[in-house]
């Protein structure tokens, strides 16, 4: 069975955006982040997050720390019943840090080396999947997948939204004001309404 997958970004998607984390104090969802990541799970989309975590190669904070912030983002969510499948992240920078997270790498969204991962683990369906963040790279990362994808207004949302006027070539297939408005609009469309 091929599924059907909301692939997240983290950090001003899921999570308030606060730079880069020092605390582990710092870290909470966005209104509404639990309840979309809930619905996700309830109507048979998988959801992955997919994230750039260059503050491992800016020498900001080891990667044993972003394993204590998924599973505060884990702990977080399950108290308002929601899951998410999968959790994949780059540390590298491709000019940042030392080797070997100072690398260009294939796994730096908005390129897909993630991918492999996910589908040695998953059976995606990239067609009726979906990419929603708060960069161009998210955008980039989806179209790139075959995925549609969604800017949120989140995070730095609205700065990016202006940058996509003319000087960007791929667009967001939609814009949403936060996560939850962004999965009710893929469940609409997955209703036909």
């Amino acid at each position: 069975m091929r599924y059907k997958a909301a692939f997240l970004d983290r950090d001003g998607t899921i999570n308030e955006e606060v730079g880069y984390f020092d605390q582990l104090e710092k870290f909470k969802l966005l209104p509404r982040a639990g309840e979309a990541i809930r619905l996700l799970n309830r109507n048979g989309f998988k959801a992955i997050v997919i994230t750039n975590q260059s503050g491992v190669a800016r020498g900001n904070f080891p990667e044993s720390f972003v394993l204590r912030v998924h599973q505060k983002m884990k702990d977080l969510l399950k108290n308002e019943g929601a899951y998410l499948d999968g959790i994949y992240y780059c540390p590298h920078h491709p000019d940042f840090g030392d080797p070997p997270y100072r690398q260009k790498c294939s796994c730096r969204k908005p390129e897909t080396g993630l991918i492999h991962l996910v589908l040695k683990e998953m059976n995606i369906d990239f067609s009726k999947s979906y990419s929603i963040g708060d960069k161009g790279a998210d955008i980039e990362f989806g179209h790139r997948i075959g995925a549609k994808s969604i800017l949120v207004l989140t995070g730095h949302g609205k700065d990016e939204l202006g940058r996509f006027g003319g000087q960007r070539e791929l667009k967001p297939d939609y814009v949403a004001a936060d996560l939850f408005e962004a999965v009710q609009w893929i469940l609409k469309g997955e209703s036909g309404a």
